[in-house]
């Protein structure tokens, strides 16, 4: 028997509520160590804190393809670690390997069918990425611009992120620039990652939310209005951008974290006004949604991997160190402390 730290849901934020670290909690418990065939014993290295995860603390998430986390039962998400004893004939101790479906605790016992091996080549050792920029969220951001983006190399278009400094948004920025968008401009909650935005991901301008006429502050940055928007927060700040998009443009709709912490269904309704420009202007605004191209993830991949590194993607991370430290992660991320993709080392 081995004695391992996981965490658990201690309780639910409640109605409209906002998540808080005391809605998680860290525990001992016992995990067997007899392996079964065809199973592996991993340690795990790093962790993942997302924003759809806030739908999941939920008793109904809203989504048929997604389950909610029960109470005083170990949390589950992305995770990355290391084998440590094998009975399967595919992995070997040492061998790194990933899931979307990795246990919140210290070690585990997974059959071989539910993880996935990682050649640490593929993110030059940096195993941690492989839960941010060549994992779903460097997917999401390449197969969402290419795929409901509509970007033309050479026709002068102006491409608007919000969430920008996120895991997902400092992806999909560097991927329209590098894809051929004139401009390419990021909204985002401080002028410290405005200016990160601009000095080290090569965005052309960046608008900084919580400061001054977020619509006159857009207009000076997209002088030609807006072609596309890749939109990962909805509410107020997603109203301003489609109000000055040009006709025939495309909204991304990946994500909305300003209203995940409300009782509202997803995508969240749009107002009147915002309806009308959307008919008027004949813009589109798809869903995304990353798990309808599983065919395309391993090119994705590939490409994510060259991409970062040869350095035409620069990666942006913030790490949290332990394991007791995964609810204030999470809260952190879910308020814009993150930089770029928010992890949780767990070992070494």
């Amino acid at each position: 028997m081995l004695t391992v730290q996981r965490v658990v849901l201690a309780s639910r934020p409640g109605r409209n509520g906002h998540p808080s670290p005391d809605n998680f909690r860290v525990e001992e418990t016992s995990l067997s160590t007899e392996l079964k065939q065809g199973e592996v014993l991993v340690r795990t290295l790093y962790l993942s804190v997302d924003p759809y995860m806030r739908c999941r603390m939920n008793d109904d998430t809203g989504a048929d393809y997604l389950l909610p986390w029960r109470l005083e039962e170990c949390i589950d998400g992305g995770g990355v670690g290391v084998v440590e004893a094998s009975r399967n004939a595919q992995l070997a101790i040492g061998d790194s390997v990933t899931s979307f479906n990795w246990h919140w605790q210290t070690h585990d016992v997974i059959h071989g069918d539910c993880v996935q091996k990682v050649d640490p080549r593929m993110v030059d050792g940096h195993l941690s990425y492989v839960l941010g920029a060549v994992g779903m969220p460097g997917l999401t951001a390449l197969l969402g611009v290419r795929e409901k983006g509509h970007v033309t190399s050479g026709a002068g278009q102006t491409m608007v992120i919000s969430g920008a400094s996120g895991a997902c948004g400092s992806l999909a920025g560097q991927i329209g620039r590098l894809d051929g968008c004139e401009r390419v401009v990021g909204i985002c909650g401080s002028d410290e990652k405005c200016q990160t935005l601009v000095s080290h991901l090569g965005f052309t301008a960046a608008v900084n939310y919580k400061k001054g006429d977020i619509s006159r502050a857009l207009k000076d940055s997209c002088p030609n209005g807006v072609d596309i928007y890749f939109d990962n927060v909805g509410g107020p700040i997603s109203d301003t951008v489609i109000s000055q998009m040009n006709s025939g443009s495309h909204v991304i709709l990946c994500g909305q974290i300003s209203q995940y912490n409300k009782d509202v269904p997803y995508p969240s309704p749009l107002s009147e006004k915002t309806l009308e420009a959307l008919r008027c202007k004949n813009i589109t605004r798809d869903r995304f949604m990353v798990l309808n191209y599983m065919d395309k993830h391993k090119e994705g991949l590939e490409l994510l991997s060259q991409w970062v590194k040869t350095g035409q993607i620069k990666v942006l991370e913030t790490v949290a160190n332990g394991i007791e430290n995964m609810g204030v992660a999470f809260c952190s991320m879910m308020t814009g402390g993150n930089f770029g993709k928010q992890v949780v080392k767990i070992s070494d």
